[in-house]
């Protein structure tokens, strides 16, 4: 099971914000994501995507999900 789905605002590549538009299931889970600041949609695999965490206090269980 991914943490990921269709629509989630991620961060790629350190600071680049993307969406994620499809997701490929294989050894490796993978995920294209559009990234605006490249006009377009690149794969990445799970593990270098993290989730977008909008500006707001987190709670404990929100932190340990993230992390």
């Amino acid at each position: 099971m991914t943490s990921f789905q269709f629509g989630n605002v991620v961060v790629v590549e350190g600071n680049k914000i993307g969406v994620i538009v499809k997701s490929w299931d294989g050894v490796e889970r993978s995920h294209d994501v559009y990234v605006r600041m490249y006009n377009g949609v690149k794969e990445y695999k799970e593990r270098d995507i993290r989730h977008y965490v909008y500006s707001k206090e987190l709670t404990e269980e929100e932190l340990e999900f993230y992390w």
